[in-house]
């Protein structure tokens, strides 16, 4: 072989093994996105398994505030079927945006309860209720931990592909669309800082 078929050689090699390279680096952050959002999805199963064990705890105190009650299982049921949509395809982001919005109404319908609680002293003081709080108080930390590693692996799969050379191939490898954030609807309620009030 002469030096000209050896070079050409060299770089073709060179061209697939970068190819290969950008193809792997894809696929590999796409699934780590895709598994941040199933840890996002074991907690948010088990925030909607604790809701409700909740309202059956509060029905006695809360007969009258029915309306809530339903709310809060209607959103509950909602959001559930927003996950279900969102798990099947994380990179869906119309099913992301609809998860989003899912958890945006169980939050406001949670919100409600809450507010109910806070006039029942004993529904408020009872241990199974004081229990359920908690647990559920500590679920919601889990969810924004994941959601967090969740949206930094959005990040990055969404700035490598978006990034050259690899936005040259990844539309070729049927990585067309941008991964999408899961930004509930608290967003700014989050980024306020909370009022601390003492009974």
């Amino acid at each position: 072989m002469d030096l000209g078929t050896v070079i050409f050689l060299a770089i073709v090699v060179v061209a697939v093994v970068w190819i290969i390279s950008i193809y792997n680096s894809l696929v590999s952050l796409r699934n780590r996105f895709k598994n941040a959002f199933a840890q996002i999805e074991v907690q948010l199963k088990r925030r909607y398994d604790l809701i409700p064990n909740l309202v059956e705890t509060a029905k006695g105190y809360l007969a009258h505030e029915r309306g809530t009650l339903e709310a809060v299982v209607n959103a509950r049921n909602q959001a559930l079927a927003g996950l279900k949509a969102a798990a099947a395809d994380p990179a869906n982001a119309q099913a992301i945006k609809q998860l989003s919005t899912a958890e945006g109404s169980l939050a406001g319908a949670l919100g409600r309860f809450n507010v109910a609680v806070e006039a029942y002293p004993d529904l408020k003081a009872s241990q199974n209720m004081m229990q359920l709080s908690e647990e559920l108080t500590s679920t919601e930390n889990k969810v924004a931990f994941a959601r967090q590693a969740y949206n930094d692996g959005v990040m990055a799969y969404n700035t490598y592909k978006q990034s050259f050379p690899a936005v040259l191939l990844a539309g070729f490898f049927g990585h067309r669309d941008d991964a999408t954030l899961l930004e509930f609807a608290d967003k700014e309620a989050i980024q306020a800082a909370p009022k601390v009030t003492f009974n």
